[in-house]
């Protein structure tokens, strides 16, 4: 998801051992079997559905795009490299046509050739089953949004050549952050025999340095490497240190902590949260086995702008006044920084303004609960009931039971509606959820460009399933801003810098969403793995061709 070479830094804060590119200080060996584990399942691993990191991790070592990032940590891993096309792609001086050349020779893990068509029937996939961020096809590419909507059978702004290796894309409009979005393991070509459903436990052949062998959704999936890999010597993409990757869910968090730390499980997925009660520990171990590190994501509380109470502005913004982000990040061990902006300080686009509704404007200062008192009473709305969403895993069921005593205290009436975490997100982004009005969401980026994060607040981007915009926002100015400022490439963002923070400001001050917080994330392993050597991507988080034995 996310995936991100930039004008600014992209990561700050890390750890001296954070801060290791790929294949540096390598002294382990070659070979062998690491044991991960995580606490949330993904949602899923065929490429054309996953979309939680949970997903992206295994899915960016088994399908490797047209365009991939250099395996990297720090802001080299923002750097898009060619992946099975030969070279990255050519623009047209209009920014509306793309072509790439597919690489000869290539074959996925099961021997079956690798075609240019497969791409487009990779694109075309995606959509109709869907894939989380479809938008990014259908609104960009021209004919995708018919192919969406069945007036067309296929996608006509896509031609390839199966016996040259040519494919162009047509865009509707010029899309800065395109070539991020050829990088996503939904756009990697995939056969064509492919069953157009998800594939949760079978999912499609790839060529990627590793292959799926066995999928148990909720319990764990297995890694081996592709026989067909090391062959093709694509750059830039290493082939992995280990043979094998076998991930085991533990919805357990503290099981899932003890088990690395006791060195019976090798790595925690960074996309968990490491229990409260273990933090001080884990923080005075060892340097070689556990670091935090910053990652660029934003948490907020969504509220569902197309049901009362919150489509009334006044309490959208009480809530803002009233959530305090210091309890929330406490509540985090310290595994938080308080913000208030949607777009996250480490992307160009970050407003450095007051916070619109919240004390002082300091987030990390107190809020204002008396204010927000007296504007739910003026809307009219106070003691509306609200089904508060969340997750059931620690600390993230104490956030949604903490904002749910918030919204009490400021005069509705509030109870929390925890859900599992391996199928929450796909609960809150269906339509058919009842009582969807607020709750608990996260974003880690998909590439480090601040559309990315409005993707979250377009209209387009609103589906009956697998749908990311959980508040229901389709503003017009946000609209027409999005518009005119998606055009401009990650190497030309700072020129419009002031522009993204101008619109940055204004959402803040609708107060869609209740942004409270970014997180750190832990780097943390056995005493088996090469800590040197393993690394947090700055899109993918953990890097699985990285792992390395001692």
């Amino acid at each position: 998801m996310l995936k991100r070479a930039r004008l600014v830094p992209l990561l700050v804060a890390l750890s001296a051992t954070a801060l290791v590119a790929a294949g540096c200080g390598s002294s382990g060996k070659e070979g062998g079997t690491v044991n991960l584990i995580g606490g949330t399942a993904p949602d899923s691993v065929d490429p054309g559905f996953g979309y939680t990191t949970q997903a992206l991790e295994p899915d960016q070592v088994v399908y490797t795009p047209l365009v991939a990032y250099a395996h990297a940590s720090g802001t080299a891993g923002t750097q898009l490299i060619p992946g099975l096309a030969k070279n990255l792609p050519t623009i047209s001086a209009d920014g509306k046509t793309y072509t790439l050349q597919l690489r000869p020779g290539l074959k996925y893990s099961n021997g079956t050739p690798v075609k240019a068509s497969d791409f487009t029937f990779a694109i075309e996939r995606s959509i109709k089953l869907p894939w989380g961020g479809k938008s990014f096809y259908t609104g960009n590419i021209v004919g995708a949004a018919d192919f969406d909507s069945g007036k067309a059978k296929s996608i006509s702004g896509i031609t390839t050549d199966d016996s040259t290796g040519t494919i162009t894309i047509k865009l509707t409009q010029p899309f800065g952050p395109f070539t991020n979005v050829l990088a996503y393991p939904s756009s990697a070509p995939i056969p064509s025999s492919t069953p157009i459903k998800n594939e949760p436990t079978n999912p499609p052949a790839g060529d990627g340095p590793f292959m799926f062998t066995s999928v148990s959704p909720n319990t764990g999936y297995t890694l081996k490497k592709n026989p067909n890999w090391a062959a093709q010597k694509i750059p830039g993409i290493p082939a992995g240190h280990v043979d094998t990757i076998d991930m085991k869910i533990n919805a357990n968090q503290v099981a899932e902590a003890q088990a690395v730390q006791n060195n019976t499980s090798d790595v925690f997925d960074p996309g968990d949260v490491i229990p409260p009660s273990m933090v001080a520990q884990l923080k005075s171990a060892a340097s070689d086995r556990f670091a935090a590190q910053t990652t660029p994501s934003t948490f907020y509380f969504y509220m569902n702008v197309k049901q009362k109470p919150f489509n009334s502005p006044l309490v959208r913004q009480a809530v803002n006044y009233a959530v305090d982000k210091n309890a929330l990040a406490k509540l985090d061990s310290g595994f938080m920084k308080p913000q208030c902006f949607f777009i996250p300080p480490e992307i160009v686009g970050h407003p450095n303004a007051p916070c619109p509704y919240y004390g002082s404007g300091d987030p990390t200062g107190p809020p204002n609960i008396a204010k927000a008192q007296a504007l739910v009473k003026q809307s009219g709305l106070a003691g509306t009931p609200v089904t508060v969403y969340g997750q059931n895993t620690d600390p993230r069921d104490k956030f949604v039971l903490y904002y749910a005593s918030v919204l009490n205290q400021i005069g509705l009436k509030a109870t929390p509606k925890l859900v599992a975490r391996p199928t929450y997100f796909q609960t809150i982004g269906n339509a058919k959820t009842p009582n969807n009005q607020t709750g608990f969401a996260d974003w880690l980026e998909d590439f480090p460009h601040p559309t990315d994060y409005y993707l979250l607040l377009n209209c387009a981007t609103i589906q009956p399933v697998n749908n990311q915009n959980f508040s229901q926002v389709c503003d017009p100015h946000i609209e027409q801003q999005t518009k005119a400022l998606n055009p401009v490439p990650q190497v030309k963002l700072q020129s419009v810098a002031s522009q993204w923070e101008a619109l940055d400001v204004y959402t803040a001050k609708q107060a869609y969403e209740n942004v409270w917080g970014e997180e750190l994330l832990p780097k943390f392993t056995s005493n088996r793995v090469n800590f040197s050597t393993y690394y947090l991507h700055p899109v993918y988080l953990a890097d699985f061709t990285s792992l390395q034995l001692k």
